[in-house]
């Protein structure tokens, strides 16, 4: 049997009520001019850190393999 809560139960006249919620006043979306970006400008170092990143995961693998030929 289940234990009882001691929790205070909400009654039917203390249910939830919904709220309501105005309207903005102004519209969300602005008439801002839209920019053209040159992303290989912008983000020129990014291939640079993942070769890098490449690098060094190739290197580990390989110490990986060499040292478990070495150990077995």
């Amino acid at each position: 049997m289940a234990k009882k809560s001691r929790r205070a139960r909400r009654r039917a006249s203390e249910a939830v009520q919904p709220v309501r919620i105005s309207r903005p006043v102004r519209p969300l979306t602005s008439e801002a001019q839209v920019q053209e970006v040159d992303f290989a400008k912008e983000y020129h170092y990014v291939i640079e850190d993942l070769k890098r990143i490449a690098i060094t995961a190739v290197a580990l693998l390989v110490l990986l393999i060499v040292l478990a030929i070495l150990i077995a």
